[in-house]
């Protein structure tokens, strides 16, 4: 018998299971804190004793994040522009009430469940900054 994976399976063909794991979370929810390497080869925390290195941040962890230049040409351009029709739409039944009809909308133009989500809240914050601001103008 080898240490390689053919040793593992089997007479059947399948490999065996895995040991189970215990995973005991705290009374708040969150998981314990991990042990220190013990330098044994052996145990829960088994393991060679290593420092952690600091890394550097790396450029994907600031993926999404919107820049201070982005975020003013966006709200520039949204001040020229305004809204489209279906945001309209949408600020229009949130006014009304009718929450869950304005994320029907919203999912139906965006195509996904969280992107209508994400659509909802801002849309209401917009109103909620009308409102706060004086109302906001009426067209005729």
């Amino acid at each position: 018998m080898g240490r390689g994976p053919e040793s593992w399976k089997l007479q059947n063909g399948f490999f065996p299971r895995p040991p189970r794991i215990a995973v005991v979370a705290s009374e708040s929810g969150e998981m314990a804190p991990k042990q220190p390497n013990t330098g044994l080869f052996v145990g829960l925390n088994k393991g060679h004793i290593v420092t952690k290195k600091e890394l550097a941040p790396r450029p994907s962890d600031r993926k999404g994040k919107t820049s201070k230049r982005v975020h003013f040409v966006r709200s520039l351009i949204r001040e020229v522009a305004g809204f489209a029709p279906y945001e309209k739409r949408i600020t229009e039944l949130l006014k009304v009430g009718k929450d869950k009809r304005a994320l029907k909308v919203a999912k139906r133009k965006l195509g996904t469940h969280k992107r209508a989500k994400k659509k909802r809240e801002e849309m209401s914050n917009v109103l909620r900054k009308m409102r706060s601001a004086g109302g906001g103008e009426k067209k005729k």
